[in-house]
């Protein structure tokens, strides 16, 4: 199963979160329903900045530890390296849920005329 590790942000970027999980959408949705269930009401982390996808959770934890405990400039320097402009990541994500659970028809229907 499929771990990950992430930074999110609120709109300000006055505060970097690093977390782990399983299922990364649905922690996405649950920041963005629960706003101030852990932070401030004025700091409502809804922006996934950051993210790393690992196989095993031996992986995702190691990782998690060692972003855990970057300095802010590490944590920001962690996140340009790979998106300069600071862009929420969610919405790639959700096209890619979207994508992988749609179920694809490629099959074409040909009437018998056009066989024979």
């Amino acid at each position: 199963m499929k771990k990950f590790v992430y930074i999110v942000t609120d709109r300000n970027r006055t505060s970097l979160h690093v977390g782990m999980s399983s299922d990364l959408i649905k922690t996405l949705d649950f920041y963005k329903t629960m706003p101030s269930l852990f932070f401030d009401s004025g700091m409502q982390l809804t922006r996934l900045v950051y993210f790393e996808e690992f196989k095993t959770e031996a992986q995702a934890l190691s990782r998690f530890k060692v972003v855990s405990r970057f300095t802010r400039m590490q944590k920001e320097r962690l996140v340009r390296s790979c998106n300069p402009d600071w862009i929420d990541l969610t919405i790639g994500l959700d096209f890619e849920h979207i994508m992988v659970n749609k179920p694809i028809n490629n099959q074409v229907k040909l009437s018998m005329g056009m066989l024979s």
